[in-house]
């Protein structure tokens, strides 16, 4: 036994091989031997887009829109790490205002927005 397909349920880093029965090299019988790629494309292509749809560069992308275009040019988000959004904002009164009264309006918004994402908190700093 020869491991020849690639498993890429668990991500392509990993590398795990499935075990698969080759067909012997003077084969002589009924069966196809070959493979369609639009079997493997659908696999490839669902892992490929969930992988895309966590990266933390969407989060920071999507950020005007979550926080909305009037305070936008005013709060920057900086890093999404563990959960954890890091903003930049201009000055101590929109810090104030939002850390106390938009935090969970904005966690919503990015829950609703990102539900296979696991927001923590988000974390204003003044800058």
């Amino acid at each position: 036994m020869k491991c020849d397909k690639m498993d890429f349920s668990n991500g392509p880093a990993l590398g795990k091989m499935r075990q698969t029965q080759r067909t012997p090299k003077n084969y002589d019988g009924t069966q196809v031997t070959t493979r369609r790629v639009s079997d493997l494309l659908t696999q490839v292509l669902s892992s490929i887009g969930s992988r895309y749809q966590d990266s933390p560069d969407l989060v920071l992308a999507a950020w005007p829109e979550v926080i909305g275009h009037k305070l936008a040019p005013m709060a920057e988000a900086l890093s999404f790490i563990d959960g954890v959004l890091l903003v930049k904002v201009k000055n101590s009164t929109l810090h104030s205002l939002l850390n106390q009264h938009d935090r969970a309006r904005i966690l919503n918004n990015l829950r609703t927005k990102f539900p296979s994402v696991n927001f923590k908190n988000v974390v204003f700093r003044i800058g």
